[in-house]
């Protein structure tokens, strides 16, 4: 059997949600990776330092005692957070990173920005301390066609933001487009992408494979067939702006087979694996690692991970749902197929 050794990787975004939910989903993630960026859209969202302690502390109580995982926390960005907001999640030193979801954007993101100029202090206080924005990329004007939400948005909110800020780090989260993967790898310094394993293996005609398939819906919703084969060619290229963020979003079963159901893709069970398939597809499996466990803890200004993890190629059947306490179940990216790699646990 093929094998590959390579640095723990770090997952850069991650929706863990909270309570039950929280339970049934944080094991696949630690069992793959050291470190993960939490995302703060909870209900109520997660606005302040305080708040995001609070939810780390959750998050904590929740891990075996031998885990090292660690969970980095984020804020909520809304039209109201201020300066003292931002100074006072970068003094605890357990705020990462904040949030901007553009108002009705994706799952719980009401509270979230109507005119990002409202937000200018804040902003920023943000790139002088150092602190990243990861951007939720989509406008949400309903005159504009979703397969071109991410396109307008670059053009009338990313493009100017960057240039008006330019210390401001900024992650173009989950990157969709070939238009997404130009502007980042044209931008100035300081602008990097998370990519999703959806969205290097699976294009828009995916949703409608013999029936609507709704564990294949998320935000920003799957592309044509060129823009995955850009979004592809951007992860494996080496690029260090470019890192995993598996955006792994789990909703119960009947919440997604509904009239009007969620959006997210539940892949913290192949969290790695997804990726690892991709890349060996490509014929790159030997970039891999910078991708998974270099390029996010350098963008970061954190230490890449010590430990390593080793992936198999095995094929292996994804079980059709994983269960949650209280009778809810998530149905997992690619349930009841196969996945060809797998992480070794011997």
């Amino acid at each position: 059997m093929t094998s590959l050794a390579i640095t723990r990787p770090d997952d850069w975004h991650l929706h863990l949600r909270d309570g039950d939910l929280m339970a049934a989903v944080l094991p696949d993630t630690v069992r793959r990776f050291a470190r993960a960026i939490v995302m703060p859209n909870l209900a109520p969202p997660v606005t302040t330092a305080k708040a995001a302690a609070s939810y780390r502390n959750r998050v904590l109580a929740l891990l075996p005692a031998e885990s090292d995982f660690q969970p980095l926390m984020t804020l909520y960005l809304t039209d109201d957070t201020g300066p003292r907001d931002i100074t006072e999640a970068v003094d605890s030193g357990l705020v990462f990173a904040v949030k901007l979801y553009p108002a009705g954007a994706t799952t719980h993101s009401d509270a979230g920005v109507t005119d990002l100029s409202r937000c200018h202090d804040a902003l920023a206080v943000m790139a002088e301390a150092g602190l990243p924005l990861l951007v939720h990329g989509e406008v949400t004007d309903p005159e504009v066609d979703i397969f071109d939400r991410e396109k307008q948005f670059i053009e009338r909110i990313l493009a100017p933001l960057v240039d008006t800020l330019p210390s401001l780090k900024i992650v173009f989260e989950h990157v969709t487009t070939a238009d997404a993967v130009d502007f980042v790898t044209s931008s100035r310094a300081g602008v990097a992408a998370t990519i999703t394993p959806q969205h290097i293996l699976l294009n828009r005609n995916d949703l409608f494979e013999g029936g609507l398939r709704p564990h294949r819906f998320c935000l920003p919703v799957l592309k044509a067939e060129r823009h995955r084969q850009a979004v592809l060619e951007a992860a494996v290229s080496g690029d260090p702006r470019f890192f995993l963020g598996t955006d792994s979003a789990p909703h119960p079963k009947s919440r997604k087979e509904s009239d009007c159901g969620c959006a997210g893709i539940y892949s913290a069970h192949a969290g790695i694996e997804l990726y690892a398939e991709a890349f060996a597809d490509a014929g790159r499996l030997d970039r891999l690692e910078a991708f998974a466990s270099h390029h996010g803890a350098d963008f970061y200004d954190l230490p890449r991970n010590r430990g390593r993890v080793t992936l198999i190629e095995d094929p292996w059947r994804v079980p059709d749902r994983i269960e949650v306490p209280g009778g809810e179940s998530i149905v997992p990216f690619r349930a009841g197929r196969t996945i060809r790699w797998r992480l070794d646990r011997s």
